[in-house]
């Protein structure tokens, strides 16, 4: 079958079943985007940016397990997607990225609309190829959806001259590549599992830190299966929240620097640490040195070993996939009739008992003004804890992950690694088309909206019925409290002036727009909202404009130097 280089790329796209291209066209892949015209197997989303385009794959990617795919022109289009595409690596989500290059002659001539893209996306991506003839384009397809979905996840980007495109060769779509130099490990050492089993039931003060790997591996059952044999308490990290339910008495809540105070304290003073897909962040231990102090063994399961003893020194690596070594772990555990001691463990939990009861995530409700936490209390309410939540990036993103209890794995999708503003409403989309029965709620705040608010656009055109619940305090909510504790009350250019009436411009969108000022209306504009199941609706809640986010933890401090209020300052 002799095939273009465009139709071929078509087709290897529809072999691995690729339900969504989001994307954005231009002069180099105009040949890609005519055989798409041609077929109807593979639905292209037009977005309105190239940034939008690669997180609306990610949104897809984070909630469905599978490889997300966008596709950008050469240039601006692929530069445009950067930002995306460190998203997605620095939270280890599965796309695949296809850019367009200028034709191969031109390359390295400063020809219209060239960049290095290869050299520019080196650094944030998984692994990048340019394929200079058609005949490789197959290969080098199926070994990029190879890449991104196997081992540790991660974007993958196929650049594509324009030429390239439009060459023409034998198409077959191999069934299997072979990559030399790229062989995940998968199941974890037996011996090391034994030795960390036997640690566990040795813990007089144990706990489980578990971060996204847990969701990324659909390990979440295990992991609370694992927790439930052991009676350990459990902590998410803000990427893996729903690794383990919410609602269970053994989650002591998200730790990190706006954690819970039960989860941070028994982070801190545990002498038995088993991690679990989770890479010992900055955000989530704080100051390393401080963390180190305690003694304790810690256990670190991971599929990446340049994850394991990055930060901090570890007793017992495990390098696997983490589904597989829980379900070792389990196994030995059922074999055997041994469990931890009984009386530790009653006297650890009630000192956990006691740092839960200091209620660290309790504020100060009003008839006054709207709490930003009251709305995405209100929001798990109305939903019953089962929308997909997306969020951009400050303080709301921290209110959803404290108020919003996630039972279940892949229905929290956020930027953590990165933190990147304007996420939310595209990520959003990607979500509502992988889940098009399904409530799907953007949590952002009115500086985040802005970045990629052009996405309401793209909303419409494909009937989109998105919740965006804007949690508008006039300021860059984060920056703002930061300004306030740390420098003095000067806000330096942290308040928003001129901001738009959100409510007219989702309406000039083609959107239901609401602003609601009043605590009283929020739980009704929200059950409005969820009731019109076909409409986008946007929510624009003017809260508190002094309102924090606590608790926290300061820059360089450990995890047991908490600031609970203000009071603390």
């Amino acid at each position: 079958m002799v095939l273009t280089g465009a139709e071929i790329v078509v087709r290897c796209l529809q072999e691995e079943k690729v339900e969504y291209l989001f994307g954005y066209p231009g002069g180099s892949v105009l040949f890609i985007y005519d055989e798409l015209f041609k077929q109807d197997k593979v639905r292209h989303v037009l977005v309105r940016h190239e940034q939008a385009a690669v997180h609306a794959a990610d949104g897809y990617a984070r909630t469905t397990g599978k490889v997300g795919v966008a596709l950008v022109t050469s240039g601006p289009g692929a530069t445009n997607a950067v930002t995306g595409i460190a998203t997605a690596y620095m939270d280890s989500i599965p796309l695949v990225i296809i850019s367009g290059q200028v034709p191969t002659a031109a390359i390295g001539l400063d020809a219209f609309q060239e960049v290095d893209t290869v050299g520019i996306t080196r650094p944030c991506v998984k692994h990048n190829f340019l394929v200079r003839d058609a005949r490789d384009i197959a290969a080098t397809l199926k070994k990029a959806f190879l890449i991104a979905s196997t081992g540790r996840p991660g974007p993958v980007l196929v650049d594509i001259p324009k030429d390239v495109t439009a060459q023409r060769c034998e198409f077959a779509y191999p069934e299997t590549v072979n990559l030399r130099s790229y062989n995940p490990v998968t199941r974890g050492h037996s011996g090391q599992i034994r030795k960390a089993v036997q640690l566990l039931l040795e813990a007089r003060r144990p706990m489980i830190y578990s971060g996204g790997g847990v969701v990324l591996s659909n390990a979440a059952e295990k992991l609370t299966k694992l927790a439930r044999l052991l009676n350990f308490p459990c902590t998410n990290t803000l990427m893996g929240l729903g690794g383990f339910p919410a609602s269970d008495r053994q989650f002591v809540g998200m730790l990190g620097m706006h954690g819970s105070y039960e989860a941070n304290m028994g982070m801190h003073y545990c002498d038995v640490l088993l991690a679990v897909g989770a890479r010992f962040d900055d955000r989530v231990i704080g100051n390393t040195e401080h963390f180190t102090q305690e003694p304790r063994k810690i256990i670190h399961i991971d599929i990446d070993p340049s994850s394991i003893s990055k930060r901090v020194r570890v007793d017992v690596p495990i390098v696997g996939d983490v589904g597989d070594v829980l379900d070792d772990m389990i196994a030995y555990l059922e074999a055997g009739s041994e469990r931890p001691d009984a009386e530790c463990l009653a006297a650890w939990w009630r000192q956990v008992d006691e740092w839960r009861s200091r209620d660290s995530l309790g504020y100060k409700n009003s008839n006054e003004i709207i709490k930003p936490q009251f709305v995405v209390q209100k929001l798990w309410e109305i939903t019953g804890g089962d929308a997909f939540i997306t969020t951009d990036v400050g303080q709301h993103q921290m209110w959803s992950a404290q108020y919003y209890k996630f039972d279940k794995p892949r229905r929290w999708v956020t930027s953590g690694g990165l933190g990147t503003m304007g996420f939310g409403l595209p990520a959003a989309m990607g979500v509502q088309l992988a889940h098009p029965g399904s409530p799907v709620a953007c949590i952002t705040g009115e500086g985040s909206i802005q970045m990629c608010i052009q996405e309401l656009s793209t909303c419409k055109q494909y009937r989109l019925p998105i919740k965006i619940i804007s949690l508008n305090n006039r300021y860059l909510g984060m920056v703002r409290q930061w300004q306030e504790i740390f420098h003095g009350n000067r806000y330096s250019e942290s308040y928003m002036d001129s901001l738009p009436d959100f409510a007219k411009l989702a309406e000039a969108y083609g959107h239901v727009g609401l602003q609601i000022t009043k605590p009283g209306d929020v739980e009704g504009a929200l059950r409005e909202a969820f009731k019109r199941k076909d409409d986008l609706v946007f929510l624009d809640f003017r809260i508190d404009q002094t309102e924090n986010v606590y608790p926290m933890i300061q820059g360089g401090k450990g995890l047991n130097e908490m600031i609970l209020s203000s009071e603390d300052l």
